[in-house]
């Protein structure tokens, strides 16, 4: 089978690391496990499956969208849920990462056949937990984040290649964006 792909942002330190913690502390109380098996991101383009030897003209493509792009702003504040399953930080300032994703999206779209076009909107969000979440822990868990803020803001300078190895996500090459002069 074909190995799964994904593109996205990283946030830098300390963001990256207090994210972690509270997907940790979701994982704990709930013992949802899907958003621990990925480090705090928002992602740029969901999973999809692509033949191993389409990597190389996919890491290529990557890097020559990425110099070309402006490193741009990215806001975090408070949480929200999709429906009563999916947990996340809430991504504000969006414009510019709306714009990002277009260009990306475009790019992709001409460049890499084996990228499917997404159908649903692009919605920049930080999960900290998703699917495997117990209806009985949706409830306490709305309480306590409801309870709770957080924000936070970061440069994006570059985004993160991903490939399921049928066990893990492994970030495979990160990419910087267009270095200011």
């Amino acid at each position: 089978m074909d190995p799964l792909y994904l593109v996205a942002i990283l946030p830098p330190e300390p963001i990256s690391s207090e994210v972690w913690a509270m997907k940790q502390e979701v994982h704990t109380l709930t013992g949802s496990r899907n958003a621990v098996r990925l480090p705090a991101h928002i992602t740029l383009i969901p999973p999809w499956r692509q033949a191993a030897e389409v990597e190389a003209a996919l890491r290529i493509e990557l890097r020559d969208f990425a110099a070309l792009e402006e490193p741009f702003s990215v806001g975090l504040n408070g949480f929200d849920w999709f429906g009563n399953r999916t947990l996340f930080v809430r991504v504000t300032e969006a414009a510019a990462l709306q714009a990002f994703h277009a260009d990306l999206t475009g790019w992709c779209a001409a460049r890499l056949a084996d990228i499917p076009l997404e159908t649903r909107p692009f919605t920049p969000h930080m999960t900290l937990a998703t699917r495997d979440l117990p209806p009985s822990q949706v409830s306490a868990l709305r309480q306590l984040f409801q309870a709770r803020s957080y924000a936070a803001s970061f440069f994006a300078s570059s985004l993160q290649l991903f490939r399921h190895d049928g066990q893990h996500w492994l970030a495979i090459e990160e990419f910087t964006l267009k270095l200011q002069v």
